[in-house]
Formats: structure tokens, C-alpha cells, sequence
């Protein structure tokens, strides 16, 4: 028999910075292709080539965790109890059944239930956000603090989740809870340092479940969401294609951004 596919890909740093891409991943658990859809095998809704953003990381000392199964099995940056990251508005599943563009993942009667939702969480969710704890953890351990900067990106205009379009950097520090207020700072003035790309704090994206349970500054674990706009580094009409000249500038911005993490400091 052969062995199982590894759920993440974990390249440990040697500074307190740890960069996590949950959403990038395409594999599927087995018999979800035969599930869903045509067109949700195109994986649209994916994170693309977040992780090819943040591969310079190593380099430069920090960590990456990169989940490798597509969020279509689980959604490893929603609360496994249901509990909705904006209320009011329209939240995906933790499990998703509907993609961005509000059509269905599955094709008829297909849907997982209760207790394959509940497998799912077990088998995927659960043993990537251990591993994430623990990360965090030891680094904290070794530093005094960690910073976790949680990695996505998602297409310029999602008319079921914002009106417009969406600026190409989105900052989200769960309204200034989930790190120092210093830290959130710095990070607002290397992205405000450019031009090239607009960019906004705690705007339509704020954090994820990932920022919110992970970022708890009075313990020395700080966290921060980036969302990017894939039209800032990719071509929206052929998604699986990477263009290196066109996302070498946002790599540059991020590279600066991942620098001025790591010279920072608690008070």
C-alpha cells in the first residue's frame, strides 16, 4: 500500500517568522473528483501561486507551511464549529458546497453530510492547524514571540462577497486584535510606501480564523492576514499559468514587507 499524500509542506525558519499558505493547495481526498462538478474541478476559487509569492522565504530565514489539499475538502481558514467569520454577510462553509460564484461544487446529491464534514475535519483540518500550533509554539519558545503572516489571494471582483473591486493589498489585523498595534503599523507603511499597488487595513478582509486564533499578542503570538488581488501578479483568464515578469514586482513589495517583519521587535 502506498503511503497516504503529506497534508502540508513545512519548511521551518530561523526567525521568529512564520508565513502559512492554506489555500494554495489542489489535491482532492479520494472520490472527490468523481463528486464534483466540471467546472468545480477547475479548482477556480484556489489560492493560485501564493505559495510560488512567498518562496523566497526560506532565504530569508522564516518559515512556510503550505497546505497541499484544495480548500473544496476543507477549509482549513474557517472554525470547525460553523461560526461565521462576518456575520451578516455571506460566509463559505468550512466544507464548501457553493464556489465564489455561487454555483454548486457538487454535482446532485452529492453533498457531503454531517458525518463526512466531520471526517473531513478530523483527517485534514485538524492535524494542519496542530502542526501550525506547535510551529508557533516552538518558535515562540526559541524567540520570546512569533509572527504568523497568513498568505492569500482572491480575484479582483467577487461580487458575492464585495461590491467593486477589491484593492490589490488587504491587510487584516482583526481590527488591530491579533498583533501589537506597532507591529500592524509597520506593516501599513512598507505597503503604503509604493505606488504601484492600492492597498487598505482592515477593510472587507480582516482576518481569517486563522489570524483570530492564532493571534494573541499578550502572549507573544502576533498574526497578520495579507489578501491579494490576483490580478496584481497573475492573469485572471488562465489561472494555472505562472508569469514570473508579472508577478516580480508584488514579490519585490513582499520581500520588503517579509524584511521589515523580521527586523521588528516587541516593545
Amino acid at each position: 500500500m502506498s503511503a497516504p499524500a503529506p497534508l502540508f509542506s513545512l519548511t521551518p525558519g530561523s526567525t521568529p517568522l512564520l508565513i502559512d499558505v492554506p489555500h494554495a493547495g489542489l489535491g482532492l481526498s479520494p472520490g472527490l473528483d468523481g463528486r464534483l462538478t466540471d467546472a468545480a474541478l477547475a479548482l477556480a476559487d484556489t489560492d493560485w501561486h501564493v505559495d510560488k509569492l512567498y518562496a523566497f522565504a526560506a532565504k530569508a530565514g522564516a518559515g512556510l507551511m503550505v497546505a497541499a489539499h484544495s480548500r473544496y475538502v476543507v477549509d482549513l481558514n474557517r472554525d470547525p464549529a460553523g461560526r461565521a467569520l462576518y456575520p451578516g454577510a455571506d460566509n463559505t462553509e468550512i466544507c464548501p458546497t457553493r464556489g465564489f460564484d455561487t454555483a454548486p461544487l457538487y454535482r446532485s446529491g452529492q453533498e457531503p453530510d454531517e458525518a463526512e464534514v466531520a471526517r473531513r475535519v478530523d483527517e485534514y483540518w485538524r492535524p494542519y492547524h496542530a502542526r501550525l500550533a506547535a510551529e508557533l509554539d516552538a518558535i515562540r519558545a526559541r524567540h520570546g514571540f512569533a509572527i504568523l503572516l497568513d498568505g492569500h489571494s482572491i480575484a479582483a471582483e467577487v461580487p458575492r462577497f464585495f461590491e467593486g473591486r477589491l484593492p490589490d493589498l488587504n491587510l487584516g489585523s482583526n481590527d488591530g486584535r491579533s498583533c501589537a498595534p506597532a507591529l500592524a503599523a509597520l506593516a501599513c507603511d512598507i505597503l503604503g510606501g509604493q505606488d504601484r499597488f492600492s492597498h487598505v487595513h482592515n477593510g472587507r478582509f480582516k482576518g481569517g480564523y486563522i489570524t483570530r486564533q492564532y493571534g494573541r499578542p499578550a502572549e507573544g503570538l502576533h498574526a497578520l492576514q495579507l489578501e491579494i488581488a490576483r490580478d496584481s501578479y497573475m492573469h485572471e483568464d488562465d489561472h494555472v499559468r505562472w508569469d514570473a515578469g508579472k508577478a516580480a514586482p508584488l514579490i519585490a513589495l513582499l520581500q520588503r514587507l517579509v524584511d521589515g517583519l523580521l527586523g521588528w521587535r516587541p516593545a
